[in-house]
Formats: structure tokens, C-alpha cells, sequence
């Protein structure tokens, strides 16, 4: 399956895609520090099977414009770049995939906007109410979630850059030659490594510091946040930024909701799981 690679306008900005079939809508939505490749065996496959399967790069990242302001990072203009960019391609539902800060996005339409969605699936990624109580409450998640408060510095890119990415590039899992060397091109991009930690410095959410209460300046309601759209979450538990707790009580505010737990992935549960990830998005989808 032949994947083609265009620019988009949406929400005022210019966005690569990569896509690949004709079809009913599958978006796919990477997270730090990936880009839309991460997705390429599921757009391949998906393609072939009678959807049209797209994976943009996010607003700041690779090909991708990118905004200097870290204003322009903030939920809304995200879930407005997904809006935008899926009317491009559909009137009609579609189906959301996404991962990390992607499935942040995700979780924003989804709940803003259930009448565009037919279904969500979500891969480790929290659902931004619990993840708001588990960075509220959790010191094991507040430690775990440290590394943001350094992704929000302004010495972030100095110090991730440093020995050719080697701390970027040591949070994956195992990466051959080539993924090593893709990745470092998309974060040396102009712009982009900025672009990428400009989520984190514009998002409220982040883990409380003696200097600042993070998260806790935040008075969530759960009902804000209820999910009105078929869920499925694919979920690692050797994720080592984001705790199982971020799974506990979350059908409370996901009703609908197919959770499948992997015990042996990790946070990159598309790249290490890439066949169980595809047969269960497939399973979930089948009645499309």
C-alpha cells in the first residue's frame, strides 16, 4: 500500500500527512517525540482495507508549521487542528487513533466533540481527569511524571540535544539504525524540538514542585470530562511515565469502554505490539 504525502490547511496552518487508501476516516495521532511515522505499518495496513488512513504531523513537529508562541500550544487550538483537519478528508464520523500527547488531543475531541467521532482509541494515554487526580494524589505518578518539569525549562532542548539526543533516544525501547536515524532528522527540523515541548510548557497539567503546585492549581469535575464516544484502550503497563493508576476508575468516566491491558509493552506499545495493536483496532472497528 503506497503511502502519499501532502500538505493540508487547517486552523490557519499548514500540516503534513501522511495517507494512505480510500475510505471511511481512521486519523492517527502521534505523540513526544514521535511524528506521523510511528504510524506507518498501521496506515499500510489500514489503507489496504478500505479506509482512508491518515497520520498528520502535530502542529510544531516535523514537516509540519510551527508556531513560535507557546500560546498557540493550548488545548483548544489542538483540538481545533484535528477538527479542521479531519473535515478536510470527511463530513462524515470518523475513527481517532492516537498516543501520548496525541491521545491528549484525542481525549479533547472526544469530549468536546463526540458527534464527529464513530470511535476513539486511545494507547497509552491518560484521560485528562484521571490523570488530573493521579498528578494531584499519586506520589508515585508525580514522580514519575517528573521529566516534565524539565520538558517546560527553557534549557529543555540544550539538554536533549546534547551527545547526538541521546536522552530522547533512550527513552524508546529498542530502535534499529534507521528509526534512530528518521527520528533524529524530524527533531532537527527547524523548530521542531521546540514545537514538541511547547505542549508541555503551554498544558496546566504537570506534577506539583516546591516551587509550584502544578496540576493542584486545577479544580477538575469528573463530569467535565465524561467520554460520550466507544473507547478502546490499549494500555502497556511497563510504561514507566504513566502508572496503571491512570486506568483505575476509568469506566467512570469512559461508559462505554473496551480496555485491553498488555502486560509485557511499554509506553511504545505501537512500535513493540505494532500485530496485536492493529488486531485490536481492527476487532473494535469491524461495525464501522
Amino acid at each position: 500500500m503506497t503511502i502519499v504525502h501532502e500538505t493540508v490547511a487547517a486552523n490557519g496552518l499548514r500540516l503534513h500527512v501522511a495517507r494512505a487508501g480510500h475510505g471511511p476516516l481512521m486519523l492517527f495521532l502521534h505523540g513526544f517525540p514521535e511524528y506521523w511515522a510511528m504510524w506507518q505499518p498501521l496506515l499500510e495496513h489500514f489503507g489496504a482495507r478500505g479506509w482512508c488512513a491518515a497520520a498528520p504531523d502535530l502542529r510544531g513537529y516535523n514537516l509540519s508549521d510551527k508556531p513560535a508562541a507557546v500560546e498557540a500550544y493550548r488545548a483548544k487550538h489542538l483540538v481545533a487542528d484535528v477538527l479542521a483537519l479531519a473535515a478536510h478528508y470527511t463530513k462524515d464520523k470518523f475513527v481517532l487513533v492516537a498516543h501520548d500527547w496525541g491521545g491528549a488531543v484525542a481525549w479533547g475531541v472526544a469530549i468536546a466533540h463526540p458527534e464527529r467521532l464513530s470511535r476513539l482509541v486511545m494507547l497509552n494515554s491518560p484521560h485528562p481527569y484521571v490523570f488530573w487526580r493521579e498528578l494531584c494524589n499519586n506520589p508515585a505518578q508525580q514522580q514519575a511524571s517528573e521529566y516534565m518539569l524539565l520538558f517546560r525549562l527553557a534549557k529543555a532542548e540544550r539538554v536533549l540535544t546534547e551527545n547526538g539526543y541521546a536522552r530522547l533516544l533512550g527513552a524508546f525501547s529498542d530502535l534499529d539504525e534507521a528509526a534512530r536515524k528518521a527520528l533524529i532528522e524530524a527533531w532537527s527540523q527547524p523548530g521542531a524540538l521546540t514545537g514538541g515541548l511547547n505542549y508541555y510548557r503551554a498544558s496546566p497539567m504537570y506534577p506539583p514542585s516546591p516551587e509550584d503546585p502544578g496540576a493542584k492549581k486545577l479544580q477538575l469535575k469528573p463530569e467535565d470530562f465524561t467520554v460520550k464516544v466507544s473507547t478502546l484502550v490499549v494500555w502497556g503497563e511497563r510504561d514507566a511515565a504513566l502508572l496503571p493508576g491512570c486506568l483505575d476508575g476509568l469506566d467512570e468516566v469512559v461508559p462505554d469502554l473496551k480496555l485491553v491491558r498488555v502486560p509485557e509493552a511499554s509506553h511504545w506499545i505501537a512500535r513493540e505490539r505494532t500485530d496485536l495493536v492493529i488486531r485490536e483496532i481492527e476487532a473494535f472497528t469491524i461495525h464501522r
